[in-house]
């Protein structure tokens, strides 16, 4: 099972970055994982759909074909998830050859210097894969609050390994089920 994943925020050193790639060494070995960018998009326009849409479109378009489930990392701004990824679910949502996304499990994860680590991003995504035609993994919720706590020395701390592990596993289970019934 190929697993992508996509971080919502676009600073070079995102807190939300951070928790992809240690979720990424989590993750069971036997999944393989893909970091899908998504820093050089452009804003979707459909004037520019189709056989003449942006290479970087086309790209991420493929690989999110390639992919059988999906993690999502998305910050908190102004009381949503990032815009960046707005963006990149509409070129990936809006494919002609129709959306890579549907019909595949997701699990939305979310990190925030504030005290409700994005929650309100976290439930702010959900119904939107849902519209999509994704299955969201409910169960557990990752809200990382005060994510700069979270860090020693540039790697998670304990507390948050644990938990971090305890979704990994979560997920891959999600869609290991979802995996072994498609075939």
């Amino acid at each position: 099972m190929k697993i992508g994943m996509i971080v919502g925020s676009l600073r070079r050193d995102s807190w939300n970055a951070k928790v992809a790639m240690t979720v990424k060494g989590l993750l069971p070995a036997a999944h393989e994982t893909q970091v899908l960018g998504i820093g050089e998009l452009g804003l979707y326009n459909q004037d520019l759909d189709g056989e003449g849409a942006p290479e970087s479109w086309k790209k991420l378009r493929q690989s999110a074909r390639a992919c059988d489930a999906f993690i999502f990392f998305t910050p908190e701004y102004n009381r949503s998830y990032a815009p960046a990824l707005k963006n990149a679910l509409d070129i990936l949502s809006r494919d002609p050859l129709g959306s890579p996304l549907a019909g595949k499990p997701a699990a939305v994860f979310s990190a925030s210097p504030g005290t409700y680590g994005g929650m309100m991003a976290n439930h702010a995504l959900r119904p939107v894969l849902f519209s999509l035609g994704m299955i969201p993994m409910q169960q557990p919720e990752v809200a990382l609050s005060k994510v700069h706590t979270c860090f020693e020395g540039g790697a998670v701390n304990e507390a948050t390994l644990r938990l971090l592990q305890k979704a990994a596993n979560a997920f891959a289970d999600f869609a290991g089920k979802w995996y072994a019934q498609k075939d």
